[in-house]
């Protein structure tokens, strides 16, 4: 009954904030590396150079989100939205547009910074920022447009490059974010300003007080925990964009990998919920150290499969990880450095998680050109996340000392 009464009191926030992040796919690497295969041959790039591309666009996208991001402290949602998402609709349309190397790397620095980048900065900055003492459980279900994109648009996509001519698709993403907008000022009709929400919801961080960005990207605490949670996005991107390769070495059809997918998606799914009740009872202190280890166990699983049954377990594994990530990073920067300039500071750690996505394909395309398998970079992955995972732990351990205690 809590349930129900907390979705009919906030659904239209709730809605909005699913929708954002359902919209932000197509800026995904789920979603482009779908393209893959005919974005090469139309260019003709080899691996490392589409990777290059892929690099340079989202590793410039992550310099600007420094800046970028830093406007959710100081503009409304819904303000934000207009401008973001009409520029993600011109991404797509440029996307079919391509005609050059050039501009295709214009087109993905598009589409990762307003879809992967602000699209989902607004929804997940705004959750946060809303919602307190249910953050976990509203983080939640907005992610849940995460899981919806990657679970459904790559299938529906990966049919329709079967009849229709991949150019058309881009102009049908485009119409289906405009749409999204139009749906996304509805439910904000009402929404409160974030100078507002500052007053009424504010919490603090460590030492009882509201961190600026500064002082935060001067604390140890910053740099022990950017590692690991760039992690998700430098490898789970990485394994989308290779998908089209990865399943070429396994030998198996492209669509029978992405058929796995949706399994996949409602496991992370339930997991987003799980991770977000978890969150709610015990803060992140107790949950991040043990979140991403899973993950490891899955590139652990990837480079040694041999069937799409042992794959879909790895996916399992990655789920689990996947679900913590949709929650617990966002709730940790407010929960230990306050939520006064929590977009400040989301938007630098943005930015590394971006910068991550980014070195992921260009740097792991590089070394397949240079003939290092597939297999033996993902046991290399698994091996990241254990050393980095170990030491967020000490960290974390020590930072706790610096909370404030709970009165009484």
């Amino acid at each position: 009954m809590a349930l129900l009464a907390f979705l009919r009191t906030n659904a239209a926030w709730l809605s909005a904030g699913a929708l954002l992040t359902f919209l932000s796919s197509f800026g995904q690497t789920f979603f482009i590396s779908v393209f893959a295969g005919r974005i090469r041959e139309e260019f003709g790039l080899g691996l490392g150079d589409w990777g290059l591309i892929y690099t340079v666009g989202t590793g410039a996208s992550a310099v600007v989100m420094v800046w970028s991001g830093g406007l959710t402290d100081r503009f409304r949602a819904r303000t934000l939205a207009v401008v973001v998402l009409s520029m993600l609709a011109l991404a797509c349309v440029a996307m079919s547009l391509a005609t050059s190397v050039v501009v295709l790397t214009g087109v993905i620095f598009l589409l990762r910074f307003t879809g992967q980048g602000m699209t989902s900065h607004i929804a997940i900055v705004a959750m946060s920022r809303w919602f307190v003492a249910t953050r976990g459980r509203a983080l939640s279900i907005a992610t849940m447009g995460f899981a919806l994109g990657e679970a459904f648009l790559p299938l529906i996509f990966v049919a329709l490059l079967a009849t229709a001519e991949w150019r058309m698709l881009w102009l049908a993403a485009a119409v289906i974010v405009l749409v999204g907008l139009g749906v996304v000022l509805l439910l904000l009709r009402t929404e409160r300003t974030p100078q507002s929400v500052a007053e009424t919801n504010a919490s603090t961080g460590m030492e009882g007080r509201h961190w600026t960005r500064a002082e935060a990207l001067r604390h140890w605490l910053f740099w022990l925990v950017v590692p690991v949670i760039s992690g998700p996005p430098a490898f789970v991107t990485t394994f989308f964009f290779h998908q089209v390769y990865f399943a070429e070495v396994k030998g198996w059809p492209l669509f029978s990998q992405v058929s796995l997918y949706p399994a996949y998606t409602l496991f992370g799914l339930l997991m987003v919920f799980g991770w977000g009740a978890a969150l709610d009872r015990t803060g992140t202190g107790r949950l991040l150290p043990f979140a991403y280890l899973p993950i490891s166990v899955a590139f652990l699983i990837f480079g040694t499969a041999q069937s799409l049954g042992v794959v879909a377990l790895g996916l399992g594994f990655m789920a689990v990880t996947v679900g913590a990530q949709s929650t617990l990073p966002m709730a940790f920067w407010a929960e230990y450095f306050g939520t006064r300039h929590i977009g400040s500071i989301k938007a630098a750690a943005a930015a590394a998680m971006v910068m991550g996505s980014a070195l992921g394909p260009g740097v792991t395309g590089v070394l397949i050109d240079a003939g290092i398998g597939i297999q033996s970079l993902y046991l290399g992955i698994a091996g990241w996340f254990l050393i980095s995972s170990g030491a967020m732990a000490l960290g974390m351990k020590r930072a706790q000392a610096l909370m404030p205690r709970a009165a009484g």
